[in-house]
């Protein structure tokens, strides 16, 4: 039998009453939500009752999705399935760094909500919008971004290039691809993120990740910036995590490298199923299972039991 890895969902995937009966069923998720409401009171009502523009807003996503996201690995552990190898897309990568055990649950609940604060500032300071551009050449994408003054930064799966920046620039590039018949898809997010333009909230996060214990990972977590398992050491984890928001997402790199490494069972923890959808795209053949609720989550369980 192969080798299973939780990759836990990004920005954009949120919704309200997200993990809501994960909460009312699951004592240790019971345990998990209230601990982080007691750091940031007003958590559990954004991600059950919040409007979805109130979630969009990235100082509120980042603590919700993280909870959302790492509550379904939680859960999928309370009932003995574990994880070979973890990889997050973007804010997914912090709650990897718990469930990699690199920082402890409520340090690395603080160190997302600063992570949110500070690019909502990013993003305030500077509008921007990201698109996901699709089935066009990736050279061919990189020399018009360039022409334009935008940035290819997430590249998730063969024939999807995520392309961020300002929202005029971001609107010039919309107008060019349509001119070219080129498909592309707008995000839910409220800035140009993985850019330039998070250079001030990447060193500012680098300041706060300071003052947190950190330990060497228990189990691989695969970086999106260099799309390879952490490193051990304290100064290079904290750099990781400080830099991803400057730089690109290289996730399709990501799942080669695990399934290279004997992965071949991917379960989707978080909401929605964008990232099943990289991994089908990625990894023929692959087992892609998807967990954000408690139907989702015994359905994964009795999969894994039948494999």
């Amino acid at each position: 039998m192969g080798k299973t890895a939780f990759l836990l969902a990004g920005q954009g995937s949120q919704y309200p009453g997200m993990a809501k009966d994960l909460y009312e069923n699951e004592p240790q998720i019971r345990a998990l939500f209230d601990a982080a409401e007691a750091i940031r009171p007003g958590t559990l009502r954004q991600m059950f009752e919040g409007t979805a523009e109130e979630l969009k807003r990235t100082d509120n996503t980042q603590p919700c999705l993280f909870l959302a996201d790492l509550a379904a690995a939680t859960a999928l552990r309370a009932h003995g399935i574990d994880a070979d190898a973890v990889a997050g897309f973007s804010l997914g990568e912090i709650a990897g760094l718990a469930v990699s055990g690199i920082l402890g649950d409520s340090d690395a609940f603080k160190l997302v909500v600063r992570r949110g604060i500070r690019m909502q500032k990013a993003a305030e300071a500077q509008e921007g919008s990201m698109i996901a551009v699709l089935r066009m050449d990736p050279d061919e994408l990189r020399t018009l971004c360039a022409e334009l003054g935008v940035y290819p930064v997430n590249y998730n799966c063969p024939g999807q290039v995520v392309v961020s920046g300002e929202v005029s620039k971001i609107n010039r590039l919309k107008e060019e691809l349509t001119v070219r018949s080129t498909r592309f898809v707008e995000l839910a997010v409220g800035g140009p993120f993985h850019t330039p333009y998070m250079k001030e909230a990447a060193e500012g996060l680098r300041n706060d990740a300071e003052q947190f214990t950190v330990q060497a990972p228990s189990i691989p977590l695969y970086a999106n910036r260099t799309a390879k398992p952490y490193p051990c050491e304290r100064g290079a984890i904290l750099d990781l995590v400080a830099e991803q928001i400057r730089n690109s997402v290289l996730f399709e790199d990501t799942l080669k490298n695990m399934a290279e490494a004997g992965v071949d069972t991917f379960i989707e923890c978080g909401p929605g199923k964008t990232l099943s959808g990289f991994v089908k795209r990625t990894v023929p053949g692959a087992t892609i299972l998807q967990v954000s609720d408690m139907e989702s989550l015994k359905a994964s369980i009795n999969t894994i039991l039948q494999k």
